[in-house]
C-alpha cells in the first residue's frame, strides 16, 4: 500500500534477513524497496490499489526454517506448516500487509534440490 515502505522495510531487513538495494534513480519517484538476500531480489512496489495476494505466493527455499519458524513467532507472526508436500518441510506466513510467503527447507534426498 501507499506509504507502507517503512513496514516493508522493517519486515524483510529485520525478520527475514535480507537488506536493502537502491532502486534505480528513475524508479525511485515511485515509492516502494528493494531488497537482496543471496541470489534472492525482491521488489516491493507500491500500488494505490492494493490488495493483499492471499494465495499466489513466492516460494523461498530456506536454509533453516525451523530458525525463521522461531522469529517469526516471536515477533508475533502467524505461520502454518504442512507435509502434503513428500521431501519438503514447509510453512508459509504473511507478510505486514497480507500478501503470503512460503518458506521450503527440502530434505537432503529430494530430487529437485540442487
Amino acid at each position: 500500500p501507499p506509504g507502507a515502505e517503512d513496514a516493508a522495510r522493517a519486515f524483510y531487513l529485520e525478520h527475514l534477513g535480507f537488506t536493502e538495494i537502491d532502486k534505480p534513480p528513475l524508479l525511485q519517484p515511485r515509492g516502494g524497496a528493494w531488497f537482496r538476500l543471496g541470489d534472492i531480489e525482491l521488489h516491493a512496489g507500491v500500488d494505490p490499489d492494493f490488495s493483499p495476494a492471499a494465495k499466489a505466493h513466492p516460494g523461498f527455499v530456506w536454509d533453516d526454517i525451523d530458525e525463521l519458524a522461531t522469529r517469526l513467532a516471536a515477533a508475533d507472526y502467524e505461520f502454518n506448516g504442512d507435509d502434503k508436500i513428500e521431501d519438503r518441510r514447509r510453512f508459509d506466513t504473511h507478510d505486514p500487509f497480507g500478501n503470503r510467503l512460503e518458506f521450503v527447507d527440502y530434505v537432503d534426498n529430494c530430487p529437485s534440490k540442487t
